[in-house]
C-alpha cells in the first residue's frame, strides 16, 4: 500500500478534489431517504400536496447535484489513477535503464515485462476502485450507521449482528487470496518467458520441426496459470452471493419487526422506508468495500513486485570524479585484470590481463569459443565491473568516470547487431542525436551500407521492423557500425562485428575504417584471422589467459594456438 500511496500523494490537489466529490455524493445519497421519509410522513400522510411538491422539487435538485458530484468523482478518479500508473511505469523504466546485466539476469526479462505491464495494470484496477468506491464506502457506511441508530435504535441490532459475519468473511478471503495472487503472477511470468522464446526462436523451432513440443511446453505453463486463476476467481465468486444472502436476511428481519413497530405505533412508515434505505447503503457500502479489500492482496503482490524493481541498488554505480573531457584522447590500459561472474569467484573468466592500447592503434583479440574475448571488451564500458585489477582510460580508472561520460567515449558494436523499430535515420541518431544528413550518409558510406540504402525507396526514412527483421544479418551489422562511427568516439570496440560480412566487404570496410580511426583506439574481437591479421597488436586468449601477444607474423612463429587457428583458415601462401 505504501508504494501505491506514494504515487497518489504526488497528485494532492486532485486527491483533495476526489475526497470533496466523494463526501458531497454521500451527503446527497443519504439526504434523499430523509427527504422521502418527510414526504411520506408529513406530506402524503397528512394530504399536504404542496409540501409533497416542495420536497419533490428539492429531491430532483438533490439528484442533479448528486449526478454532477458522481461524474466529478469518476473523472477526477480516472485522471488521478492514469497519472499514478503513468508515473509508476516511468519510474520503473528509469530504474530498469540503470540495472546492470547482473540484475537483468537475476530478475529475468520476461518478469520485468510482466511487472511493467500486468502488475502496473493490477495496481491501476485496485486504485481505480479505491478512488471511485474506496473513498465513498467508509464515509457512506459511517453516515448510514449514524442515521440507522438515529431513526430506530431497536432495529439497529439486526445490522450490527450481521457485521461480524461480513468482517470474518472478508478477512478469510483476504488471507486465502494473497498466496493465490502471488502464484498467478509468477505463472504469468512463465507464460511471458515461453512466449518470448517461441516468438524469437520461431525459425529454429520450425527448422527442427518442434512445434508440437513447444505447444505442449506452452500448454503446461498456460494450464498452471489457468488453475491458479480459477482458484482465485472461485474464491471471489463465492463472496458476493454470500454477502447478498446475509444482506437479504437482514432486510427481511428489519421489515418483519418494522411492521410490528408500525402496528404498535412505535415507528412511522416513512421512517421504515428510510431505515431500509439506510440499511441498504450501510450494508451495500460494506460489501463494496469488502470487494476493494479482497482485491488488495492481488494488488499488494503486484505493488510488491514493482517496488522490488524500484528498490534494486544497481551493482554498476556512477563514478564521482569530475574528468576534463577536453584533456582525454583514448589511451586504454588493462592492469592485471581478473573477472568472475557474480557468485563464481572461484572460477574467473578473465585472469591477469594486462596490455595498453594507444590512439591510432588497432588491438585485436582472438581465441577459441569461451576464451573470454567478448567478456573482456564488455568490461570497458562497464557492462560488468572487474573483480580484481583495474582498467584505465587516459589515466583514470573507468570506475571513477560518470557512466555517461565513460560510455560517450566508446563506440560499441555488439556481437549481435541490434536495430530498434523506427527508421534508419532514427537508429543512426542513437549514436549522435543531432547528426546531420551529411554525417549519416558519410557514416553509411564508410560502413559500406550506401549501396543497399540507396536501393530503398525512402532512403534514410526507410522503416526498420522490430529487431531489424526486415534487414539481413550483414546489413544489420553495417548499420550498427555506422551508428558507432557517427559519434566519432575516442575508443571503438568491435565485438565480432564483421562476422556476417563477406570477405570482400569485410576487407573494404576495414580499409575505410583504418583511415577514419587514425585518432582513435580500435579494439576488434574476431574469429576470422583475415579480419585481424593487419592489426598493430593481436592478443591471443585461451581459457581466460593471454597465451600470445604480437603481430600476425610474430604470432605465427611464437604462438602454437594462434598458428592452429590461422592454419585452419588461411592458405599455405598466406601462412608463409
Amino acid at each position: 500500500m505504501k508504494t501505491m500511496w506514494h504515487y497518489v500523494m504526488k497528485q494532492k490537489s486532485m486527491l483533495v478534489l476526489n475526497l470533496v466529490c466523494a463526501f458531497g455524493f454521500v451527503i446527497i445519497e443519504l439526504g434523499l431517504p430523509t427527504l422521502l421519509a418527510k414526504m411520506l410522513d408529513q406530506g402524503v400522510a397528512k394530504n399536504d400536496f404542496d409540501y409533497v411538491k416542495q420536497i419533490g422539487l428539492i429531491m430532483i435538485a438533490t439528484i442533479l447535484v448528486g449526478i454532477v458530484l458522481y461524474l466529478g468523482l469518476a473523472v477526477v478518479g480516472a485522471r488521478l489513477n492514469t497519472r499514478l500508473v503513468r508515473d509508476m511505469r516511468t519510474d520503473m523504466m528509469d530504474s530498469i535503464q540503470d540495472l546492470s546485466h547482473q540484475e537483468y539476469e537475476k530478475l529475468g526479462i520476461s518478469s520485468l515485462i510482466t511487472r511493467i505491464t500486468n502488475d502496473a495494470y493490477q495496481v491501476m484496477l485496485f486504485m481505480g476502485m479505491i478512488l471511485r468506491i474506496g473513498f465513498i464506502t467508509p464515509i457512506m457506511f459511517i453516515f448510514s450507521l449514524f442515521m440507522i441508530v438515529r431513526t430506530s435504535p431497536s432495529l439497529t441490532y439486526f445490522v450490527l449482528g450481521a457485521l461480524p459475519f461480513l468482517l470474518g468473511g472478508i478477512i478469510l478471503i483476504g488471507k486465502k487470496s494473497g498466496p493465490l495472487s502471488s502464484k498467478q503472477q509468477s505463472n504469468l511470468d512463465n507464460i511471458n518467458m515461453i512466449l518470448r522464446e517461441n516468438l524469437t526462436g520461431l525459425r529454429v523451432i520450425r527448422a527442427f520441426v518442434n512445434e508440437k513440443f513447444e505447444e505442449k511446453r506452452f500448454d503446461k505453463v498456460n494450464t498452471d496459470y489457468s488453475e491458479s486463476s480459477k482458484k482465485l476467481f472461485k474464491l471471489m465468486a463465492v463472496a458476493q452471493p454470500a454477502f447478498f444472502f446475509l444482506f437479504n436476511i437482514v432486510i427481511v428481519l428489519v421489515i418483519w419487526f418494522g411492521i410490528v413497530q408500525i402496528d404498535n405505533s412505535q415507528l412511522e412508515i416513512g421512517n421504515l422506508i428510510a431505515f431500509i434505505e439506510y440499511i441498504f447503503h450501510a450494508l451495500f457500502s460494506f460489501m463494496l468495500f469488502s470487494t476493494v479489500f479482497m482485491m488488495y492482496p492481488r494488488a499488494a503482490v503486484s505493488a510488491g513486485r514493482i517496488q522490488e524493481v524500484l528498490d534494486i541498488e544497481p551493482a554498476i554505480k556512477d563514478g564521482t570524479m569530475e574528468i576534463d573531457e577536453a584533456a582525454t584522447n583514448g589511451v586504454l590500459e588493462f592492469n592485471n585484470v581478473c573477472f568472475a561472474y557474480p557468485g563464481e569467484s572461484e572460477s574467473p573468466v578473465i585472469r591477469d590481463i594486462s596490455f595498453t592500447a594507444n590512439p591510432g592503434e588497432t588491438v585485436a583479440f582472438i581465441g577459441s569459443t569461451g576464451s573470454g574475448k567478448s567478456t573482456l571488451v564488455q568490461l570497458i564500458p562497464r557492462f560488468y565491473d572487474v573483480t580484481r585489477g583495474e582498467i584505465k582510460i587516459d589515466g583514470f580508472d573507468v570506475r571513477d568516470y560518470p557512466l555517461k561520460t565513460l560510455r560517450e567515449k566508446i563506440g560499441y558494436i555488439p556481437q549481435k547487431a541490434l536495430l530498434f523499430s523506427g527508421t534508419i535515420a532514427e537508429n543512426l541518431k542513437y549514436g549522435k542525436s543531432d547528426a546531420t544528413e551529411a554525417e549519416m550518409l558519410e557514416a553509411l558510406d564508410i560502413a559500406q551500407a550506401t549501396e543497399f540504402i540507396s536501393q530503398k525507396e525512402l532512403g534514410l526514412e526507410e522503416p526498420i521492423s522490430e529487431g531489424g527483421s526486415n534487414f539481413s544479418g550483414g546489413q544489420k551489422q553495417r548499420l550498427a557500425i555506422a551508428r558507432a562511427l557517427i559519434r566519432k568516439p575516442a575508443i571503438y570496440v568491435f565485438d565480432d562485428s564483421f562476422s556476417a560480412l563477406d570477405y570482400k566487404t569485410d576487407a573494404t570496410l576495414r580499409k575505410r575504417l583504418k583511415k577514419e580511426t587514425t585518432q582513435s583506439t580500435v579494439l576488434i574481437v574476431a574469429q576470422r584471422v583475415s579480419t585481424i591479421m593487419h592489426a598493430d597488436k593481436i592478443i591471443v586468449l585461451n581459457e581466460g589467459n593471454v597465451v600470445g601477444t604480437g603481430t600476425h607474423r610474430e604470432l605465427l612463429q611464437s604462438c602454437s594456438i594462434y598458428y592452429d587457428i590461422a592454419s585452419s583458415q588461411l592458405t599455405e601462401e598466406e601462412l608463409a
